[in-house]
């Protein structure tokens, strides 16, 4: 399979238009519901790929059949799917992606690791050059979690922009909206900003998140040197708790995604909603939330 010469993304500059949230205070459960659902089935751009069902977790090497009839739930309802690593059966998942018609966003996840590191990195080189792979990530959040140092991270980058030269696969990496502020190298570098914004994990209130992550955007743009910007996460967990004033619950779950939906859609910006379907086992670094942030719950199932 070789790379279509159209390129995926055409970027078509940076919107400035101002969308205001719906009020859900003034809805009905079962008007909110129906909404969220319309939103859903109207479509939306990308989202999140979830490998795991309940009893697995990262190191078990996932099935093809397993990817593929996930990736089909979410065939009527996206246009691209964002996978996050190229090892233990995430491989499967720009595969079955493109198999359906799909586009993808595909990560190399990087650690501290080197062995790992270069296994992921050789397996994004060879799926892009076989054709399954519309926007190359080099690592996710590296930066935020400390595994590396810039330097290290940007010579994986140029590694994999090297490698793909001539196969108008743009590269970018994945990171919090103010990492690109903070490291003006990391613009440079990369061909597309891929940006994550979370007003819930900064403990804002939902009735503020939508200006809030407007506001992240904003941000980003202003760091991206005119560079093109893919929101590459942002979610809202419907239970597990609370961040400071955040709250997880699923009226919040559903008012976010709505508002996320029609804000990326009046102003053309590309979006990877996290995140598919419930996995029970991301309870360890962000507690009870971490198994909530699904649109799909555990068993596959539209959750509202």
């Amino acid at each position: 399979m070789s790379y279509r010469k159209e390129s995926y993304y055409k970027f078509k500059g940076y919107s400035q238009i101002n969308t205001v949230g719906i009020d859900a205070s003034k809805l009905s459960l079962e008007t909110l519901t129906k909404l969220w659902r319309k939103t859903i089935k109207d479509g939306f751009h990308g989202i999140c790929f979830s490998m795991y069902e309940d009893g697995q977790e990262p190191g078990d090497d996932i099935s093809f059949e397993q990817v593929e009839r996930r990736v089909q739930i979410l065939k009527p309802y996206v246009e691209a799917i964002r996978s996050f690593s190229c090892v233990e059966g995430n491989e499967h998942v720009p595969v079955a992606a493109k198999k359906h018609g799909l586009k993808t966003l595909v990560g190399a996840w990087l650690g501290d690791d080197k062995d790992d590191n270069e296994k992921e990195i050789e397996g994004l080189i060879a799926l892009a050059k076989a054709g399954y792979v519309d926007v190359a990530a080099v690592g996710n959040e590296v930066l935020y979690r400390n595994d590396m140092s810039l330097e290290e991270l940007l010579e994986y980058i140029k590694q994999v922009k090297e490698a793909l030269s001539g196969l108008d696969i743009p590269v970018g990496y994945v990171d919090a909206y103010y990492e690109f502020s903070r490291h003006p190298e990391l613009v440079e570098q990369t061909d597309v900003i891929l940006a994550n914004l979370y007003p819930y994990w900064e403990g804002c209130p939902i009735e503020y998140a939508l200006g809030h992550m407007q506001a992240m955007y904003g941000q980003v743009v202003d760091a991206a040197q005119g560079k093109p910007i893919i929101v590459t996460e942002t979610g809202w967990p419907s239970e597990g708790g609370n961040l400071k004033t955040a709250i997880a619950g699923k009226e919040a779950a559903m008012k976010y995604f709505i508002d996320a939906i029609n804000w990326t859609k009046e102003n053309d910006i590309p979006i990877f909603y996290f995140s598919s379907f419930d996995e029970s086992w991301k309870t360890g670094d962000e507690g009870d939330v971490g198994a909530y942030w699904g649109l799909w719950d555990k068993n596959e199932n539209l959750k509202f």
